[in-house]
């Protein structure tokens, strides 16, 4: 006996009345997009394990330039603790290399996910915001490169002469990525800055004033998280995010000056205020004259109905 094989075709649980995406496809699309993006970091992972070598190097490199570094032996020596240190930092190094190299294949993915759901306005700043989150990331690393440098070279002369420091290949290198993790963050604090005045929460003029409690939080943040005890880093930090800080005010100076901020009709009026009426009312003329139409007549009155001389029991 043959068996006619039908289609199945979508569920209730499945199907939407005005054709948008029901719960049950978006949680297939998420799937397929982190499948997507899974196997990128996996490709970059890839190339992250051949790059590893040459950036173990790159990061070695603040370290070895200082002539402390050289004592033992003229040579720029690192130890481990354990068997497996190298192996797994290789692993690590790879891994991160692997995600820097996916990004614009597992970002294009998740803004694919969610750009869906967005207004047109709100997808043009996150265009802005994305392609300054980036470089400001990028300057952040880079100034946290030369901080390290200049913060060992200071944690170094305070050792002595008449101690020979060797460093754990691993802790170093933890060391030196969460400064620039750190750094790197750091500095997308402007763009929370400008999130603050593009959505109407907090104009120019506020920000300003509050110059004086940032330069004091940025100091305060960066004395926190930079892991060297010397100056030279706190102080780099914190006069770069002041910088970014008063950069970002002068964009949203701008910004409320395109959308005419500060301008509206009552921004002078106080509360308790009477505004003045500046009007000047234009004379109306009197309309013709409209004359009465006939009057209605009145309807006629209905006959009250012939009262019936029998009993409702009466049945003859």
């Amino acid at each position: 006996m043959a068996f006619a094989l039908r289609k199945r075709g979508p569920s209730k649980f499945e199907r939407a009345a005005d054709g948008s995406m029901t719960l049950i496809e978006h949680i297939r699309e998420l799937r397929n997009r982190l499948f997507r993006a899974s196997l990128a970091i996996l490709v970059g992972f890839g190339f992250g394990i051949w790059l590893a070598g040459p950036v173990l190097n790159i990061l070695k490199k603040p370290y070895c330039d200082l002539d402390a570094a050289r004592l033992t032996n003229g040579a720029c020596n690192f130890v481990q603790l354990g068997p497996a240190d190298l192996f797994l930092l290789n692993l690590k190094i790879g891994l991160w290399v692997g995600l820097i190299i996916a990004a614009p294949i597992w970002l294009y993915q998740l803004w694919a996910f969610i750009a869906p759901g967005l207004h047109r306005h709100e997808r043009r700043y996150a265009y802005v915001f994305t392609g300054l989150a980036a470089p400001l990331f990028a300057a952040g690393a880079v100034l946290a490169y030369f901080v390290t440098a200049k913060g060992l070279e200071f944690l170094l002369d305070i050792s002595g002469s008449d101690i020979n420091t060797t460093l754990d290949i691993t802790r170093y290198v933890s060391f030196v990525t969460n400064l620039i993790l750190l750094f790197g963050v750091a500095f997308e604090f402007p763009l929370i800055v400008l999130m603050l005045n593009f959505v109407g929460i907090a104009s120019a003029k506020r920000l300003l004033s509050w110059w004086r409690v940032a330069v004091f939080v940025f100091f305060a943040f960066a004395a926190v998280v930079t892991p060297t005890p010397d100056p030279f880093g706190m102080t780099a930090l914190a006069i770069c995010l002041c910088a970014l800080y008063f950069a970002a005010v002068g964009v949203a100076f701008l910004n409320d000056r395109r959308k005419g901020r500060g301008k509206e009709v009552y921004a002078g009026i106080g509360d308790d205020e009477v505004s003045p009426l500046e009007f000047d009312a234009a004379p109306v003329e009197a309309g013709q004259r409209v004359e009465a139409s006939a009057p209605i007549a009145a309807p006629e009155p209905i006959a009250k109905p012939t009262p019936i001389d029998r009993r409702y029991d009466d049945m003859t």
